[in-house]
């Protein structure tokens, strides 16, 4: 909006009322003094007119508005004309002076500043200001804001709404007064007008600076953004930590590695829209993190157990990768999400990268790094971020949602309205490699159907089903979290099948207090014969494992963003299998962390995890493990 414009607003008063002085020509009445009262103000409010070759003078237009037939001309004005020289000096030292004082918003007495201006209250629809620039509004056409054209039935307006509806009356009239024909403003409307802009000077003042500084703001951000279509966001943590006990758990007599170990992980992602309504992101990995676990692929046996496995420990050597590339896009809204909308309020359900808030259908394809557990609402929504959430891998959600980790395939949620929707989806960890027992149909993979209920804000269920298979030598059944029976039941050479059923839910007790908590069952199969440890296995045993966790979030403790969180749960555990072999005892999986965030950009993670029973074995040493996290999100 031109520096031009907002001039010629702080003296649109002077256009009505000299408009107006015009009309009375058309009575044969004081034709002389109108002329001279019009000459100055037209040659300042003009300057569009002028600047776009519509008239050749602001004389002329005005002239020959007021000569059109009105349907007020019989009529004597209702609003006395001011002389221009006289409302120009009074109005604008009475408008300079206010604005200075509602510019003044850094200064220590702002507030007071504020408070003390009467003019400062809401116009209500029974003010004749609100009833005056609603007949504008339905006369010219001036708002299109809403679909309806309304300020959203009879609410009452603050007095910046209010000037906000009528500087877009103003701009519309001001179009019409610098065409050449294309509109006719009546006399009473030119009336009303003045009144309205006298009434509203200090505000409309004020907007125009506001808007001067947010085009101001907007231009810089212009010049200095990263890109028009992607947004670039980071992630960097360092984490100190270490794995404490007596004997390692899977019997071979050796101390639990204790040394305590620094490590970091880095990710950027670049996070894309096209249409506003669609998402493409990339994200690039450098990562060093050793898994405290068994050994396995190439890393040393730390504490014997997948039980101590920590939430953030994958690692890539220290070198870049791309760590997951997916597309999203969705089709639709829900009713009750346009309703909500409408009425500017709402809340969101936690449907991760797959449902964006009010999408009737939405899709997503994992090309790289896909997960369930970002696809579909999990349940545990303070715990389930690898870097913000639990520090430990059983700790984030219900293992079902490890299955097809990191695979490739796609997924889509149909919401059949806010509290309802249908989830379903298709990873396969392998499927860029064409040799056999791999690719994206012939190797491991799973697929997923998921009923979510959002009952309301605080109370949500998730019913879900994973049927999932694993070839030989890529056995890993319960997502690595339980005990190594738990893990490969019938053998790492035996392919294996798995139907998993889950149950989630969550209920936030208060603003301060959630609950969440799962219970899992699984159901393997042997799909060839072999053996385990020495014991025969036949094609088609069964065996049934079963895991449960309760967590606990006390979220905003001690600083804004800041979690206090406790776990306590039992990982997967073969409670039943048809070659004899079961999981004997019970372990006890019990954590406890606190997020400090020190500014929106650094937290400090403080946490502790403590597995009784590892291994499901009473005989095994309780091992412990530390973590002091510091978190940079930017």
């Amino acid at each position: 909006m031109s520096k031009t414009w907002w001039n010629a607003l702080l003296v649109s008063p002077v256009l009505f009322g000299g408009t107006l002085a015009a009309g009375e020509s058309a009575l044969g009445s004081e034709t002389s003094t109108i002329t001279k009262l019009v000459q100055r103000p037209v040659a300042e409010i003009s300057v569009a007119a002028i600047q776009d070759n519509h008239a050749k003078n602001a004389e002329d237009e005005i002239s020959q508005l007021s000569t059109k037939p009105s349907p007020a001309a019989s009529q004597p004005p209702s609003v006395a004309v001011t002389p221009i020289q006289n409302l120009v000096a009074s109005e604008t030292a009475n408008v300079l002076e206010q604005i200075e004082q509602y510019s003044d918003e850094g200064g220590a007495d702002s507030l007071e500043q504020v408070t003390n201006v009467s003019q400062l209250r809401d116009v209500s629809p029974g003010d004749w200001a609100f009833e005056a620039l609603r007949n504008l509004v339905e006369r010219y056409g001036c708002i299109a804001g809403y679909p309806d054209g309304t300020y959203r039935g009879n609410r009452a307006l603050t007095r910046y709404e209010f000037a906000a509806g009528l500087n877009a009356c103003l701009q519309q009239i001001e179009r019409i007064l610098t065409s050449s024909g294309e509109g006719f403003v009546t006399r009473q409307d030119l009336e009303a007008l003045q009144r309205l802009v006298q009434e509203f000077q200090t505000e409309l003042a004020t907007l125009g600076t506001r808007v001067d500084t947010l085009e101001g703001r907007v231009a810089f951000l212009e010049d200095h953004q990263f890109s028009t279509t992607t947004k670039l966001r980071g992630e960097v943590s360092f984490s100190a930590s270490g794995a404490f006990g007596d004997e390692k758990a899977d019997g071979s007599g050796e101390q639990v590695e204790d040394n305590i170990v620094l490590d970091y992980r880095t990710r950027l992602f670049f996070e894309t829209s096209f249409t506003g309504k669609d998402l493409l992101v990339t994200r690039l990995d450098a990562l060093n993190t050793i898994p405290f676990g068994p050994g396995e692929d190439d890393n040393p046996n730390v504490t014997g157990t997948s039980m101590t496995r920590l939430a953030f420990d994958e690692g890539t050597n220290n070198s870049v990768r791309i760590g997951k590339l997916f597309y999203r896009f969705s089709v639709g809204e829900t009713a009750e999400s346009h309703e909500s909308e409408e009425e500017e309020h709402g809340h969101g359900h936690g449907h991760g990268h797959g449902a964006p808030e009010g999408a009737k259908l939405s899709f997503v394809i994992d090309a790289v790094g896909g997960e369930f557990n970002e696809n579909f609402a999990n349940f545990n929504e303070f715990f389930s971020e690898e870097l913000t959430g639990a520090i430990s891998r059983f700790g984030r959600f219900n293992p079902i949602y490890y299955q097809g980790l990191e695979g490739t395939g796609a997924s889509l949620t149909y919401n059949f309205s806010d509290a309802l929707s249908l989830s379903v989806g298709y990873l396969a960890p392998n499927a860029s490699d064409p040799s056999e027992k791999n690719a994206l149909f012939d190797g491991s993979y799973a697929a997923i159907g998921q009923l979510s209920f959002d009952l309301s804000d605080r109370v949500g269920l998730g019913l879900t089903y994973v049927r999932a298979y694993y070839p030989g030598g890529q056995v890993v059944v319960s997502g690595e979290t339980g005990s190594e029976l738990a893990n490969v039941p019938f053998g790492e050479d035996t392919a294996t099948s798995a139907d998993h059923f889950g149950v989630s839910a969550r209920f936030r007790i208060s603003p301060a207090f959630s609950l969440s908590g799962w219970a899992g069952l699984t159901r393997a199969h042997a799909k060839n014969d072999g053996f385990n440890d020495g014991v025969l296995v036949s094609k088609g045993d069964d065996a049934t494992i079963f895991n449960w966790a309760v967590t606990l979030a006390l979220p905003d403790l001690g600083s804004e963003g800041s979690l206090l969180g406790f776990i306590v749960g039992q990982p997967p555990k073969v409670t039943d299998n048809d070659i004899g072999l079961e999981d004997g005892d019970t372990s006890w999986h019990l954590e406890a962390q606190y997020r400090y965030q020190l500014t929106d950009n650094i937290a400090l993670n403080p946490g502790v995890l403590v597995i009784l029973n590892p291994e499901h074995n009473n005989n095994n040493d309780t091992i412990w493990v530390g973590t002091l996290r510091t978190i940079f999100e930017f």
